[in-house]
């Protein structure tokens, strides 16, 4: 399994060009691209069928870790 920039670079294609042929909106193709979203089933199997590969030989998973904030938050009305 490889990341989807891995195999965009292989198949020397751009993420302008995904955008074209999936119909996926820019922000979120580029968002999967870098890791900062995760793509839904449909979002993955026109991703992988545009790039000619399984959706099973991409690794989807976030590549930016999530951080857990502390805190009650504004809706509390109280910071911490």
């Amino acid at each position: 399994m490889k990341p989807l920039a891995v195999y965009i670079e292989e198949k020397e294609t751009s993420v302008e060009n995904l955008v074209k042929e999936t119909g996926l909106d820019a922000k979120i193709v580029k968002a999967i691209v870098d890791g900062n979203y995760t793509a839904s089933p449909s979002q993955r199997q026109k991703l992988a069928g545009v790039l000619g590969v399984a959706v099973e030989e991409i690794a989807w998973g976030h590549s930016v870790p999530v951080q857990h904030l502390r805190g009650n938050g504004p809706q509390s009305g109280r910071s911490t």
